[in-house]
């Protein structure tokens, strides 16, 4: 009895659903005949269409905001990080290699940067000025011995020039460096590779703490910059410093300003602008730095005393 009726249920069960299944063949045909299905599914996949625009814009939007984003002049500041950026682009403007005086150049803002953070820290930059000055001084020695070879009766004035071939970039100062023999591998000398590289160990310092300035938390939380350029220190330039070195900069960083001078000192009015500029600026640096790490390390010069 109790198998009889099972067979019937599940036969009722079964006209249900056929009975469904033709009720929904029967709506979608009678949409196919008015012609209103074709506008259904236009409808459905217009939806989408419109949907996955939406999402793939605002997945892009960052990156089109850092590719459309313009550096200004900043009115007021004496540094301008319009000029940085510019003089970074304008040193990587050959293939594989470094103009040497727009690399200065970049160099002459970012100390800058650094005297706008106070006088603590603008001890520091005077280092970085010493060293710009060795390679500039070079240049205009090569400069002028030069010319005096080609004119040893005429008396020439080199500033405001661009360097000769020796001077010219990275890859030529090492090449003529090299060849002249004025490059020493075991004791300190003034010879632009190893004051070079003193200048690129302090630009990978700089470039991790803009990069960290620039990061915006999940959290929520924006870490002091005295924190940040702290823990940039210590990961970068720390471990080619003595002890007493290291102690002075640490109560440098203490004194740096708060956030809020950063996005005045760029025309920023909140994080995620001062995001924008800073991470266009950082992968100008990284362009530089990395053509600069690859020309030291192919002639061994990351080790230079």
């Amino acid at each position: 009895m109790r198998t009889g009726l099972n067979v019937v249920l599940s036969m009722g069960v079964k006209s249900k659903a056929a009975a469904a299944i033709l009720v929904v063949l029967l709506l979608l045909g009678s949409l196919w005949i008015h012609g209103s299905l074709d506008n259904h599914w236009d409808s459905c996949f217009k939806g989408y269409n419109q949907w996955n625009r939406l999402h793939q814009k605002s997945n892009s939007s960052k990156a089109d905001d850092e590719n459309t984003l313009v550096l200004s002049r900043c009115p007021g500041q004496n540094f301008q990080v319009s000029l940085l950026f510019s003089h970074l682009l304008a040193s990587t403007a050959v293939d594989s290699d470094v103009l040497l005086q727009p690399y200065l150049s970049s160099w002459d803002e970012l100390v800058k940067f650094m005297e706008s953070l106070g006088p603590m820290v603008g001890l520091i930059s005077k280092e970085i000025e010493s060293k710009t000055t060795i390679i500039r001084q070079l240049a205009m020695f090569s400069d002028e011995r030069r010319e005096a070879e080609l004119s040893p009766n005429v008396d020439r004035i080199s500033s405001g020039k661009a360097y000769t071939d020796g001077y010219r970039s990275v890859r030529s100062m090492i090449s003529v460096e090299m060849n002249q023999g004025l490059v020493d591998f075991h004791h300190q000398t003034d010879s632009g590779c190893r004051t070079i590289l003193r200048l690129h160990r302090a630009l990978l310092w700089l470039k991790l703490f803009l990069s960290k300035l620039a990061e915006t938390p999940e959290s929520g939380r924006l870490r002091s910059p005295s924190e940040l350029c702290r823990e940039a220190y210590q990961s970068t330039l720390a471990m080619h410093h003595t002890w007493f070195v290291r102690r002075a900069a640490e109560v440098a960083f203490i004194a740096l300003p708060e956030r809020g001078f950063f996005f005045r000192l760029v025309c920023a009015p909140n994080q995620k602008k001062l995001s924008l500029v800073l991470n266009r600026v950082v992968k100008a640096i990284e362009e530089v730095y990395d053509r600069t790490q690859l020309a030291l390390e192919e002639n061994g010069m990351l080790d230079l005393p």
